[in-house]
């Protein structure tokens, strides 16, 4: 899909502002309301706008501890690759999931309450997972940067 300034000045507000009117919207790209609202829900019928989300605070909903894990796997067959994502597809901590391409199979971003609810995680849940070979975790001592928004670049005109 070409995006356009317009496109991209409502994807652009919208990042900022999830919950902005279409009288909003309107007003921050210069259309009227009625064709604004038809290029917003366009832009989500072609999957550019995938959904809409509150984005929460970890530590203060209990999920202070950010882990890093570098997952390797015991081989790199369709299965193996099939069982470990359709696992950590399925675990509510793990926030991202990567496959990798270098040291690692996959990185992982995994959130928990505590050390122990990490510890737990590993445990009975990515260690159990015949697949797994190793497991290397890096944990965040502060956050200094998190974005959500896209660094959308304009179209020349």
């Amino acid at each position: 899909m070409d995006l356009d300034r317009i496109d991209i000045g409502l994807l652009d507000h919208l990042q900022h502002n999830g919950r902005a009117t279409t009288v909003e919207l309107s007003e921050a790209v210069g259309l009227s309301p009625s064709p604004c609202h038809r290029r917003q829900r366009l832009l989500e019928e072609a999957g550019v706008i995938e959904r809409y989300v509150a984005l929460l605070d970890p530590a203060k909903v209990g999920l202070p501890v950010t882990a890093f894990v570098t997952v390797m796997l015991t081989a790199h067959t369709d299965e193996a690759l099939r069982i470990f994502e359709s696992a950590v597809s399925d675990w509510p901590e793990v926030m991202e999931a990567y496959e990798m391409a270098g040291s690692g199979d996959y990185l992982l971003r995994v959130v928990a309450a505590d050390l122990a609810g990490y510890e737990s995680f590993l445990r009975t849940r990515l260690t159990r997972l015949p697949v797994v070979r190793s497991v290397n975790s890096a944990f965040a001592l502060k956050r200094l940067a998190y974005r959500t928004n896209l660094p959308l670049k304009k179209p020349a005109r």
